[in-house]
């Protein structure tokens, strides 16, 4: 993601006025609706990033496509606009909505492992994560093949990792490391 310490001051921004004004609930929500849409459409993010179509455009484009938005979203966009930054539109939506959870006291987990999750392996994670973290835990499951068994979660900038790759490259460090004499 480019330029993501400007998203994340106009996410920080947002989230204190929305705070201030009670509304944060509701920004959340058109955010949410920000990222849908933009996950879904590569060409809106292109269409936002294009230097050749003018502001104004972008702004009536984004008031169109989202016309459900409270009064905080449209202020959001406008102020993106008017700052030439609209481009960071759906940064600004996932910072603020990361930031939003942090200060409902709610955090995700990811989890990455070999195969789809089991209700069983889904619980034991579950569980293992609630022993790392008190913030109320949101379980997003990703499979990556490479990692061969075992797990990696991940809630926020810790990482607990029991895959079967990282023993692997454990055990090589350490036989790499180590001077044998016969």
């Amino acid at each position: 993601m480019k330029n993501n310490r400007a998203a994340l001051r106009y996410a920080k921004a947002a989230l204190s006025i929305s705070l201030d004004q009670g509304t944060a609930p509701a920004l959340e929500q058109d955010m949410v609706e920000v990222i849908d849409v933009c996950n879904a459409s590569e060409d809106l993010i292109v269409f936002l990033d294009n230097p050749v179509l003018s502001i104004e455009t972008k702004k009536e484009t984004i008031f169109k496509l989202f016309s459900s938005l409270s009064e905080g979203s449209k202020r959001l966009v406008d102020l993106l606009a008017t700052n030439n930054r609209i481009n960071l539109l759906d940064q600004v939506a996932e910072q603020f909505i990361e930031l939003y959870q942090v200060q409902q006291g709610k955090q995700k987990a990811i989890v990455t492992t070999a195969i789809p999750l089991t209700n069983a392996l889904e619980k034991m994670i579950l569980n293992k994560a609630r022993e790392l973290s008190s913030a109320k835990l949101t379980l997003t499951s990703i499979v990556d093949p490479s990692i061969i068994g075992g797990f990696i979660l991940r809630i926020g900038d810790l990482q607990y990792n029991t895959s079967v790759v990282q023993k692997l490259d454990t055990l090589k460090r350490e036989l790499t490391q180590t001077n044998y004499s016969a």
